[in-house]
């Protein structure tokens, strides 16, 4: 059993008493899962949606949600314990988003983007001196992570970079930017991928990770979104950036593979965020159409409301199915390339879809603050843009099926 789990007997999360394995779980759980969604359960509950509506409110990033999403062991679930991680599978690290994002997504994004995109690089390909550098403090979540991809004209086409590292004796001077980058301001750590150029002829695009306060690295200020209003998001410029060789992760020859590999990952993150998202809207409108009362009688008593909140959950399971099964199967070591596609793109719309729907429930009150589901609204529309949009996903999925019948 893993520190995380045996932390979370020692502390105020109790295990629920024995379940029975009546749902869909079972396919993909086991005792551990449970005990992992109960922790991640009650620390939304308790923790976040106490604060979540504030925290969008004011923009505000959650600092002492993640220093205790830390103590708990939730910043490190994907880490191997030799590093001081958890050690936990993909099957935890998306019961863990789901539940998080439930409450809030803002929060839940600011730990994905730290597991899958801040520290899965170093994972994957750094050495062992710089996993041991890096990782114990990714991990404990006292260093948060980041990771720069996306660029001005390098979005969908994230191989289009046009950040450029020209190697000048044992240093690397690198030039570009980032923009759309996830805890940018917040991070202590950056991975980033660049074009490499040694002896001035371009050699291949290769990731490099560094403290944030290197010189030459500057922050841009805080973008003001539509919604994931809490997590921290800005543009990151490179201005004759000065950074040791030994800064890259792997090799040229693996810098394709090192995002490529962090963005399939970060689709299955998505997902989850996606049926959190989803459920955590779901969850508002039944519970409101249980309470409001319209010509007399409760409003789920109407076929039209009964059928909204049927579909609701029917798309809702069916997303849950496909990301956990892309999760499982990258327990296993399988090529989820295409999965995770699929679960990205079916969930995140089902997100956006199951939002609407809520507000649609509540009527006029759906539309005002007072009441989380137009936040729920406000923070799906991202889930079908960012790790690759809906149209990219499709290109993702088409590809790899025409491939199947080819062979």
């Amino acid at each position: 059993m893993s520190d995380l789990l045996t932390h979370y007997h020692k502390t105020k999360y109790t295990l629920r008493a024995e379940r029975a394995l009546i749902n869909m779980n079972k396919l993909f759980f086991n005792q551990d899962h449970y005990m992992i969604q109960d922790m991640c359960r009650d620390f939304a509950q308790n923790e976040i949606a106490p604060v979540a509506r504030e925290l969008d409110k004011t923009s505000t990033f959650p600092k002492e949600l993640v220093k205790k999403m830390g103590e708990l062991g939730i910043m490190g679930i994907n880490v191997p314990e030799k590093y001081g991680g958890a050690g936990l599978d993909m099957v935890s690290f998306a019961t863990a988003i789901i539940e998080l994002a439930r409450a809030d997504a803002s929060v839940a994004i600011t730990m994905a983007a730290h597991t899958s995109l801040g520290t899965l690089p170093v994972l994957l390909f750094g050495n062992e001196r710089q996993r041991e550098k890096y990782l114990p403090g990714l991990a404990s979540g006292k260093t948060l992570g980041a990771f720069g991809l996306t660029e001005p004209q390098a979005g969908s086409d994230a191989g289009a970079t046009k950040t450029k590292a020209e190697l000048k004796g044992n240093e690397y001077i690198v030039n570009g930017g980032k923009i759309f980058i996830t805890n940018a301001g917040e991070a202590e750590v950056l991975s980033f991928t660049s074009q490499v150029y040694e002896h001035g002829e371009k050699i291949g695009i290769a990731a490099f990770i560094i403290p944030t306060n290197t010189p030459g690295l500057e922050i841009g200020e805080k973008e003001k979104k539509m919604g994931w209003k809490a997590s921290d998001t800005r543009q990151l410029f490179f201005k004759d950036m000065r950074i040791p060789k030994d800064s890259m992760l792997g090799s040229p020859a693996d810098g394709f593979k090192t995002f490529m590999k962090t963005l399939t990952s970060g689709r299955v993150s998505i997902g989850a965020l996606s049926v959190g998202t989803a459920q955590g809207a779901y969850e508002k409108a039944l519970a409101y159409s249980v309470e409001r009362e319209a010509f007399g009688r409760k409003i789920n008593k109407f076929q039209s409301i009964g059928f909204t909140l049927a579909d609701m959950a029917t798309k809702i399971e069916a997303s849950k199915l496909l990301v956990y099964n892309a999760a499982w199967m990258k327990d296993n070591n399988l090529d989820i390339t295409k999965e995770a596609a699929m679960a990205k793109l079916f969930a995140s719309e089902t997100a956006m879809a199951v939002t609407s729907d809520a507000i649609q429930v509540y009527g006029g009150y759906g539309y005002v603050r007072d009441y989380d589901v137009e936040r729920y609204f406000r923070d799906a529309k991202i889930l079908e843009i960012g790790e690759g949009t809906s149209e990219i996903q499709r290109l993702i999925i088409s590809r790899a099926i025409l491939k199947e019948i080819q062979i």
